[in-house]
């Protein structure tokens, strides 16, 4: 019986060209292809771009007459005697030998053949490695199952590597839309700012240009009053020197004297001041520069620095700090909180950590201080191993990179504390930290003047840490 291979492709050759499916009532042109008789049929139909031109095959394209179609009796047997075998029953013959009809038993190790009792007994296996079917499967069975089991774990590395690699992914789009949302914020205050410092320029250069021609018309008004002073005299003179001898020298020495003390008023058209005004000018597009300057390196930082959304740990958090329901703000209290003892909270320092820390990259937040009844703040950067029990000194050498704020001063607390001389004093300090360069650095987040920063050489976790004391004190976290 035909394998399922050789039946396919015999559908292959008994296939219509212009239908691609098995052929129906197979006629045959003049050039000898054949096609269904109702797809030919269709093709004839379509007209030629030559009227009265014969219709040509479309495998060959030689001419042909419609009118001459033969149909084709032994491929349409051939078409009919595939398609039964296509609806013949499954299983129809399979587990017999091909050559000899008879029932397959046994499988030969050696050539990877299936075997009848007849082959068997051949000089072709009977050498060979012969075992019963069941027998020969057994053991390919169990490499298969090894197979599904390593393919499947394999198949769930990946399946694991394509969930890390998709939160991976949400998270540089989400990454990416802050920027973005970063970059059209910063540009509107810009624009809006340019748009002011615009009109600002624009007003004074009005200004200027008013005062100029105000000034060019006092001069031109005084020159011609001059002109006209200087006309006079010449016309009196010239009409002095027509007239006989008698009538010259009549009051000639008062005309004389009036030529001679005559005082020549030499206007300007722009005066001094207004020069230096005009000269003084490019000055007024300093505050211009400055504010490009500190644009471009606040939207250089933001686009360079992942925005760092922080969460207070409550597990750390000293029992007089009052965390709020979302963990982004704590108020110190004088009243203690009823929190279990654990290893990782502060009994001591009045301070909590952050839920997450930082194993590298850099990362930004912003600190928002209140400290209306004179309190303390003190935030900053802590390994993950820092002291939680007993007295904490906020130094680096304990593993602590920190500012505080206090009475109205902010102190850099290094190996020997520092107080800082700022030209305003912060209500919002952003603390960025660089884990492979090792910075961390604080600034105004309102001025984005810069406040302090300390150089380090970090291994292991490192956690955002925030400290209060004093009635009323607090802060909050945004990125």
């Amino acid at each position: 019986m035909a394998s399922a291979t050789s039946l396919t492709t015999l559908e292959d050759e008994v296939n219509c060209p212009i239908c691609q499916s098995i052929l129906r009532e197979p006629v045959t042109i003049d050039c000898g292809h054949n096609f269904c008789r109702g797809c030919l049929t269709r093709y004839c139909e379509i007209p030629a771009p030559d009227p009265g031109e014969q219709p040509t095959c479309p495998l060959c394209k030689d001419p042909f007459h419609p009118e001459g179609l033969r149909p084709n009796w032994q491929l349409a047997s051939v078409v009919e005697n595939i398609e039964r075998l296509k609806l013949a029953p499954p299983g129809l013959g399979e587990g017999l030998c091909e050559e000899h009809e008879e029932k397959i038993y046994f499988f030969c190790e050696d050539d990877e053949k299936q075997l009848c009792v007849k082959c068997r007994e051949t000089l072709e296996h009977r050498t060979h490695t012969v075992r019963f079917l069941e027998d020969a499967a057994d053991p390919y069975r169990e490499q298969i199952h090894r197979c599904l089991e390593s393919l499947k774990n394999e198949r769930e590395d990946i399946q694991g590597i394509q969930f890390r690699e998709d939160q991976r992914i949400q998270v540089l789009l989400t990454q990416v839309a802050t920027k973005k949302e970063k970059v059209i914020l910063e540009f509107e205050h810009m624009c809006r700012f340019l748009e002011r410092q615009q009109c600002l320029l624009l007003t004074q250069l009005e200004e200027l240009g008013g005062d100029i021609l105000k000034q060019k018309n006092e001069f031109e008004s005084l020159v011609q009053s001059e002109i006209c002073r200087f006309n006079a005299l010449i016309s009196e003179l010239e009409e002095k020197l027509e007239r006989p001898a008698r009538e010259l020298l009549k009051d000639i020495r008062s005309t004389l004297i009036r030529c001679e003390t005559r005082k020549c008023r030499k206007p300007e058209a722009v005066s001094p001041e207004l020069g230096e005004r005009i000269r003084d000018f490019p000055q007024q597009a300093l505050q211009l520069q400055r504010e490009m300057k500190i644009f471009l390196e606040k939207l250089l930082f933001e686009l360079d620095y992942e925005p760092a959304h922080i969460f207070l740990d409550p597990q750390t958090s000293h029992p007089k700090l009052l965390l709020s329901e979302d963990h982004q703000r704590a108020q110190f209290s004088y009243k203690w909180q009823t929190s279990p003892d654990s290893p990782q909270r502060f009994d001591r320092a009045i301070c909590v950590l952050a839920q997450a820390g930082f194993v590298g990259g850099r990362h930004t937040w912003v600190v928002a201080v209140d400290l209306a009844h004179g309190g303390s703040c003190t935030m900053g950067v802590v390994n993950q191993d820092v002291r939680r029990k007993g007295e904490l000194r906020l130094r680096p050498e304990e593993g602590i990179w920190a500012v505080r704020l206090a009475w109205g001063f902010v102190s850099a607390l290094g190996s020997f504390p520092t107080r800082l001389s700022l030209e305003e004093n912060p209500k919002q300090i952003r603390i960025s930290l660089d884990y492979e360069v090792g910075w961390v650095t604080f600034s105004n987040a309102t001025t984005q003047e810069p406040i302090y920063t300390f150089t380090a050489s970090f291994t292991g976790r490192i956690f955002p840490f925030f400290g209060l004391w004093g009635r009323g004190s607090s802060f909050s976290l945004s990125p």
